[in-house]
């Protein structure tokens, strides 16, 4: 059996990788366990100073890094060098505050002396996704490693590339041998991984059917999971908006990696009196931006990552139009060599659309008419999802209380997109997931939160 990459702007394979037998995993498993019984016993100073080289690594091959994203999985090289970029900022973030955020807490109660102490698990399982190659990976993995974690890596099979340079990195770090480890398997392996008891706990970033059979295997083990899950992010825009700007970042948030994000916007909600007004804004600076080769410079969108999902993608376009979805831009698969889909627009979209219900991963916008703020926040939650949302309005305070209050999203942004930062937790409820990446959040997820009491 062999893995094999595609080049998804032309169709033709990249690269073929031999596959790995249940009993190889096995043998590696060995080897990480006995990385990581050496690995928890250092001190954060050996940890951080082999953090901080790690981001050295990543920006000192960023070129190469970015191009290896474009070939595999078509980022524009522009979004794939600042991918590389908040990468090695992860690594710097938890080099710089992991001892701060596991240290000791002592908690008065009627011992002589109680406290919470944070001790790391073992070997954490991370299945991640595509659409962010590097960042997906080193989100879960700065934290896991500077908290005395070992980290396996199974990575989406289209970009097999990325995952092994990404164990180079660490290795160039000078982190021990094996400590972080990628997994050239196929989906049909990650449940005998999760079972093997060397596994403590599992991390995944993928689609919501992706998500539930992993916790439930993990379930099933008694492991930790942590889930970063699909979305439908809405994006209000309410009658006091500078439209201008709104639309410029509502396309903005759409278009990041081709629309192929969780957290990309995908449903604008506009109050009717500035509607119109919005769609036509919209549209112009939809169509200024540029699709093509993700090689060269100045390419907004490149294609997407595999033709199949183009095709699912085009399909919900077709079907929304069917079901009364006006199409103000795009949706036509262009006659060109790859997976390219165009930046598309479609207005009066309403509940049982396909582009309304599902989460459409791809450069498609779903325009929604709603009568006022309180049918718009309504619009807004209806969903199963409820990664990102975000809200635009010229009352920054009106805005403040509507993403603190009244959305259902683990992350809800005020005039602006919403995106992931080191600093901040990230992550979702509903059928988006559970748990928390980033900050002292997320480095407490896969750590044994001990309590000590002593007489």
């Amino acid at each position: 059996m062999a893995i094999q990459s595609m080049n998804p702007a032309t169709g033709k394979a990249l690269k073929t990788y031999p596959e790995m037998t249940a009993g190889e995993v096995i043998e590696l498993l060995k080897k990480t366990q006995r990385a990581f019984e050496k690995w928890r016993e250092t001190d954060f100073a050996d940890r951080a100073a082999k953090m901080k080289k790690a981001a050295e690594v990543l920006r000192g091959s960023k070129e190469e890094y970015a191009r290896l994203m474009a070939l595999e999985m078509g980022k524009p090289l522009a979004q794939g060098r600042s991918e590389v970029e908040k990468s090695a900022w992860v690594c710097d973030y938890y080099a710089e505050n992991a001892e701060r955020f596991l240290a000791p807490e002592v908690i008065p109660s009627d011992a002589s002396k109680s406290f919470v102490t944070f001790q790391p698990l073992g070997i954490v399982l991370a299945v991640m996704p595509w659409n962010f190659p590097f960042w997906q990976v080193f989100r879960f993995a700065a934290p896991g490693l500077m908290a005395g974690n070992a980290c396996v890596l199974k990575h989406a099979s289209n970009v097999p590339g990325c995952a092994l340079a990404i164990e180079d990195v660490f290795r160039q770090a000078g982190f021990p041998e094996h400590l972080f480890r990628t997994l050239m398997i196929g989906a049909e392996l990650v449940p005998a991984v999760i079972e093997n008891p060397r596994v403590k706990a599992v991390t995944l970033t993928g689609s919501t059917p992706a998500g539930q059979a992993v916790a439930s295997k993990a379930g099933a083990e008694l492991k930790k999971t942590v889930l970063e899950l699909g979305g439908s992010d809405p994006y209000i825009v309410l009658e006091d908006a500078d439209l201008e700007k709104a639309a410029e970042t509502c396309v903005n948030s759409r278009l990041i990696n081709s629309g192929q994000s969780c957290i990309a916007a995908k449903r604008f909600i506009v109050v009717e009196p500035v509607r119109e007004q919005f769609e036509a804004l919209y549209v112009r600076k939809m169509q200024a931006k540029k699709m093509g080769d993700p090689l060269q410079e100045g390419v907004d969108l490149g294609p997407m990552a595999r033709a199949d999902l183009r095709d699912d993608l085009h399909q919900q376009v077709q079907k929304s139009i069917e079901q009364g979805a006006r199409l103000l831009l795009g949706g036509m698969v262009p006659d060109v060599e790859g997976a390219y889909y165009p930046p598309t627009v479609l207005a009066d979209v309403k509940k049982g659309m396909p582009v309304f219900d599902e989460e459409t991963f791809g450069p498609v916008a779903a325009i929604i008419s709603a009568r006022d703020e309180a049918e718009a926040i309504r619009l807004a939650n209806d969903s199963p999802f409820g990664l990102g949302a975000a809200i635009f309005t010229g009352d920054p305070e009106r805005g403040e209380r509507i993403a603190a209050e009244q959305l259902e999203a683990g992350c809800c942004f005020v005039n602006d997109l919403v995106r992931s930062d080191p600093r901040l937790p990230f992550g979702g409820i509903k059928q988006s997931g559970y748990g928390r990446e980033l900050s002292a959040f997320g480095i407490r997820e896969f750590v044994n939160i001990k309590t000590v009491y002593v007489r």
